[in-house]
C-alpha cells in the first residue's frame, strides 16, 4: 500500500467523524428549537450552541473514552465479583433454614419485575435440591 492511499484513508475518516459531529449538532439544535422554546419558553439555540451543548453534555454524563484498558467495565465487574465472595461467604456460614428465611426476605424486598417466578412442582416430581 502507498502513502497517499492511506493519507486519503484517514482524511476520509476525519471527514466522517466531522460530518457525525455535524449532523448530531443539528438534530440537538433541531430537538431544542421545536420543543423547548415551546414547553418552557426557553431561547432558540444556533448551531455553535447546539454544538457547545453537546460537548458540554458529553463531558457531564458521558465522559471521554480513555484511561486504563478496560476502563469502568473492568470496575464493574470487580465490584460485582467482590460482592459476590461476600454473599457466598456469608451463605456458607448459614444453616439451610437461614438461607431458605434470607431468599425469602431477599424475594419480598426486590421489585416485581425482577422477581424470578416459584419453580412449579407437579404432584408426582420432587422440589429440586441444591
Amino acid at each position: 500500500m502507498n502513502r497517499n492511499f492511506w493519507l486519503l484513508r484517514g482524511l476520509r475518516f476525519l471527514l466522517a467523524i466531522v460530518a457525525f459531529i455535524a449532523l448530531a449538532s443539528f438534530v440537538v439544535m433541531a430537538l431544542w428549537n421545536w420543543l423547548m422554546p415551546a414547553i418552557f419558553g426557553l431561547p432558540l439555540l444556533t448551531f455553535w450552541q447546539a454544538l457547545g451543548l453537546l460537548v458540554l453534555s458529553k463531558i457531564l454524563f458521558g465522559g471521554f473514552r480513555g484511561g486504563p484498558p478496560g476502563g469502568r467495565a473492568a470496575w464493574k465487574a470487580k465490584a460485582q465479583e467482590h460482592w459476590r465472595n461476600k454473599m457466598e461467604s456469608r451463605m456458607q456460614g448459614m444453616s439451610e433454614e437461614e438461607r431458605e428465611k434470607f431468599r425469602q426476605k431477599m424475594r419480598r424486598c426486590s421489585p416485581p419485575w425482577s422477581r424470578m417466578p416459584e419453580p412449579q412442582v407437579h404432584p408426582t416430581q420432587t422440589a429440586p435440591t441444591e
